[in-house]
């Protein structure tokens, strides 16, 4: 029930992304004399102080906040099943060196480190922002990763696969990774919510390309226009309920993949005996 949940929220953005502009066609950076006007027929989620659509704004905005999530974890999750497997089959020299590389990360605050680097950017677009938030997002997965490995490195067919002599990198990316599929699926998704989370407070913060339109940068440009105080509750409000909506989708899948993965989170419907 989690999973079709979470997935049909994911679906719904996923579409809205891909044909959401091509359906809408209109420019999200054109203004108007339509200024701060409340949701209406002419304007769905209305408009801000320049008289730009929100809900245009809102369908570009999924293409980079999303694009952003999705990069940034594939590059992090990369990175984390390099670093975790590989530590933890070979162990010893290997092994410490990943792993004081993989406690640097972890103790250094992602966030701070996250606007130091986002800061000293040549370009700030998507790719880069991207880049930043996967270098600082990968240590966690990496140490759930290794220390699943250090389990499973010693089981009766990782075993057998070595004695028949497979080569040791054969061994981890086609014996010990196909295990572990279950604990990549939810660092992954965990690590897209954290992405998404994190482009928009740079976006928010103005650390990012503000000349793209993303839902970080509609509430650094409402913050800007002071939409709390002036009571335009449309203008801020529509891309922070995207963000909760898209994590929250993220959040219930991830749920449902671990019941699935380990049995004793699995919910039990007792049946109430019959009179």
């Amino acid at each position: 029930m989690k999973i079709r949940i979470g997935a049909g929220i994911l679906v719904f953005f996923a579409l809205m992304a891909i044909f959401g502009p091509l359906l809408i066609g209109a420019d999200p950076a054109a203004t108007s004399d339509d200024g701060l006007q409340g949701p209406s027929a002419a304007h769905w989620l209305g408009t801000t102080q320049t008289g730009q659509d929100i809900l245009t704004q809102i369908v570009y905005g999924a293409r980079i906040s999303m694009g952003v999530g999705l990069l940034s974890a594939v590059i992090a999750t990369l990175l984390a099943v390099a670093v975790g497997l590989v530590g933890g089959y070979f162990g010893g020299a290997i092994d410490e060196t990943f792993s004081v590389l993989t406690n640097i990360f972890l103790v250094l605050p992602s966030l701070p480190l996250i606007i130091v680097l986002a800061g000293y950017l040549p370009q700030r677009g998507v790719a880069s922002v991207a880049v930043v938030i996967a270098v600082t997002g990968w240590a966690w997965g990496a140490r759930v990763l290794r220390a699943q490995t250090l389990s499973v490195r010693r089981r009766d067919f990782v075993e057998a696969a070595r004695a028949s002599g497979e080569r040791p990198l054969r061994i981890i990316f086609f014996e010990i990774l196909p295990v572990l599929l279950p604990v990549i699926a939810t660092s992954f998704l965990a690590t897209v919510v954290g992405a998404i989370l994190a482009e928009a407070g740079l976006s928010f913060l103005g650390l990012a390309d503000l000349s793209t339109v993303s839902w970080g940068s509609m509430l650094y440009f409402a913050q800007n226009g002071q939409a709390l105080l002036i009571g335009a509750w449309w203008w801020f409000l529509p891309p922070g309920l995207c963000i909760a909506l898209i994590g929250t989708g993220l959040a219930l899948v991830n749920f449902g993949i671990d019941e699935i993965a380990n049995p004793r989170l699995r919910t039990i419907k007792v049946r109430k005996a019959r009179t």
